[in-house]
C-alpha cells in the first residue's frame, strides 16, 4: 500500500509505503498542544517507509523530567502543519501525522496512549488497547 500526504501549503510532500505497525492516537500534553486538539492521530511505520521531499524543520522535545531527548517534531517551517514524530526511544519508528495523509477516509484508530491526559469528555470506541503511558 502506498499513501501519499503534504503540508497545509504543499511545500512538504511525503509518500509512505507498505503496512503501518499501528494507527494511534495518542492524548499527551505535548500532542494536545502540538495539533491544537484534544489528541493526535499517527500512523506508526519504520522510518525506512517514509520519503519526504521539501524541507522540515525540527522541534526537538524532551521527557517529562526533561532527561533528554524524546521526540523529534518535524513539521513545514512555512505553514507550520506537523508531519511526523521521531520517537527516539524506539529506534527508527517514526508517528506520521494523519492529518497531513491526502486520503484520510480509511484511517481507523485501534490503539490510544498517554491516556494519563485524555480528556475527560474523549470517549473513542473500538480501541483495542488503552495505556496510560506510552
Amino acid at each position: 500500500m502506498t499513501r501519499t500526504g503534504r503540508c497545509l501549503c504543499g511545500q512538504v510532500i511525503y509518500e509512505l509505503t507498505g503496512d503501518v505497525i499501528a494507527t494511534a492516537v495518542c492524548h499527551c500534553d505535548h500532542c494536545q498542544r502540538q495539533s491544537g486538539g484534544a489528541f493526535s492521530v499517527n500512523l506508526v511505520v519504520h522510518e525506512s517507509q517514509l520519503a519526504v521531499s521539501g524541507t522540515l524543520q525540527t522541534y526537538v522535545e524532551t521527557g517529562e523530567d526533561d532527561d533528554g531527548e524524546y521526540v523529534n517534531r518535524k513539521f513545514c517551517g512555512t505553514c507550520g502543519s506537523p508531519i511526523v514524530s521521531e520517537l527516539v526511544q524506539t529506534d527508527g519508528v517514526v508517528a506520521v501525522k494523519a492529518g497531513s495523509l491526502d486520503d484520510r477516509s480509511d484511517v481507523r484508530p485501534t490503539v490510544e496512549v498517554w491516556c494519563v491526559d485524555r480528556q475527560p469528555w474523549v470517549e473513542l470506541p473500538g480501541m483495542l488497547a488503552s495505556v496510560d503511558r506510552e
